[in-house]
């Protein structure tokens, strides 16, 4: 376990951490918001509260489009995986999470993320090419979904050079054992937890040019997922940012960032599940608004994707929208 974990870190030197995106799970933006990476000030806690929306109906097989996106189901009743089980259509994931950021001292902080709304609305055929081959929307989640908790550590710390390191645990607060329609546990990348416990470390390093109103960043993480009670494994998650910032004004800054994420192939058994693991590249603009105390502040983000290449056959997410609202107290 200890010589997994600093595989990690080091991966991280080079290379943030969200929910793995599956055939028809919950796809998340995986960007650089200015709230969650760095660190505060001692004794000052801030509140971030954010929504996000993604649909996903995009169907893929590699990196090109078809026309049916057929996918496997897992039988945990049975403990097998059903290929070609059903015919995928869409999921539409609205997500609300909050995050806590805390100062300990001027370079340590402590931060929680509480996803207080998972949802996601689940579009297909089941039991394809048999006598009970039925379409059905009532096969999507709701619920309150795994906590993360970590700590943030200003690593350097210079006039124009910040460079901030993270390590993290993914607790399973949330479910992962709800029933479909037909009363058997759904689908393990559509829950809102995982049931697992997983390991996350980050670097988050920004550079400032004079007079300190742009701004370049570079962050990356890897979440190194472990297997649940019911012998599922989510793929491991390599995240790599980079963006450009732009103050305009004395309030408003805008931003433009790309985003890479490649998710390892789920296991189940011990065996490889078929349309699972990709990768995906978005390019993200945004607009940040601060009030004139500047300890709240507004922003949007739209994520675009720029290349999609998935294992098999799968749904990808089209354009996502996060915004948010920040308070430091």
């Amino acid at each position: 376990m200890i010589r997994r974990l600093l595989v990690v870190v080091i991966c991280c030197l080079f290379l943030r951490g969200a929910p793995v995106l599956a055939t028809c799970g919950s796809a998340n933006c995986f960007l650089v918001t200015g709230t969650q990476e760095g660190v505060g000030g001692s004794g000052i806690l801030t509140i971030d509260l954010s929504y996000r929306y993604i649909q996903q109906s995009r169907r893929l097989e590699g990196t090109r489009h078809v026309d049916e996106v057929l996918t496997p189901k897992i039988d945990f009743e049975n403990q097998v995986i059903e290929l070609d089980h059903h015919r995928e259509i869409s999921t539409q994931n609205t997500l609300m999470q909050v995050d806590l950021a805390y100062g300990l001292t001027p370079r340590l902080t402590l931060a929680g993320s509480l996803p207080i709304i998972n949802q996601r609305d689940h579009e297909h055929w089941d039991d394809v090419g048999t006598i009970d081959e039925h379409f059905t929307r009532t096969d999507g989640t709701s619920g309150f979904g795994d906590v993360r908790l970590g700590a943030r550590y200003a690593l350097v710390v210079k006039t124009k050079n910040l460079l901030v390191g993270g390590l993290g645990i993914k607790v399973p607060t949330g479910a992962y054992r709800l029933l479909d329609s037909e009363g058997a546990i759904n689908e393990p990348t559509i829950q809102p937890g995982t049931g697992s416990t997983d390991y996350i470390a980050s670097l988050h390093y920004a550079h400032q040019i004079a007079p300190m109103r742009t701004e370049f960043f570079l962050a990356g993480a890897y979440r190194m997922n472990r297997r649940n009670d019911l012998e599922y494994q989510l793929g491991d998650e390599a995240l790599l940012s980079a963006g450009y910032s732009q103050k305009t004004g004395d309030r408003l800054t805008w931003s433009i960032q790309l985003n890479a994420r490649r998710t390892g192939r789920d296991r189940y058994l011990s065996l490889d599940v078929p349309s699972t693991g990709a990768t995906f590249v978005d390019l993200t603009p945004g607009l940040r608004l601060v009030d004139a105390t500047g300890a709240m502040s507004l922003y949007g983000f739209v994520q675009v994707p720029v290349r999609q290449d998935v294992n098999e056959v799968q749904l990808a997410p089209g354009l996502a929208i996060l915004v948010g609202i920040s308070r430091a107290f």
